[in-house]
């Protein structure tokens, strides 16, 4: 994914979509641990990532499958 660094104020930033942040499962306000790594590589990492239980997960799958079975018996 490509951003773009924007001029927010006297500061310059990223900014994350609604799309972006539910990816990443974060939410405004929440706290994130950012490394610059040699080379100039950035990690952006949750101070406390989620943790879902198997059996919400699997309630949520089934869901999502549920909601889009003819898209995926499409792509099958």
């Amino acid at each position: 994914m490509v951003k773009t660094i924007s001029k927010i104020g006297n500061s310059q930033g990223l900014i994350f979509d609604t799309a972006l942040l539910q990816l990443a499962r974060l939410k405004v306000g929440d706290e994130v641990n950012v490394e610059v790594h040699a080379g100039g590589t950035i990690t952006i990492t949750p101070m406390n990532p989620q943790v879902i239980e198997a059996e919400k997960a699997a309630e949520s799958i089934k869901r999502l499958i549920q909601k889009n079975s003819e898209l995926f018996r499409r792509l099958s």
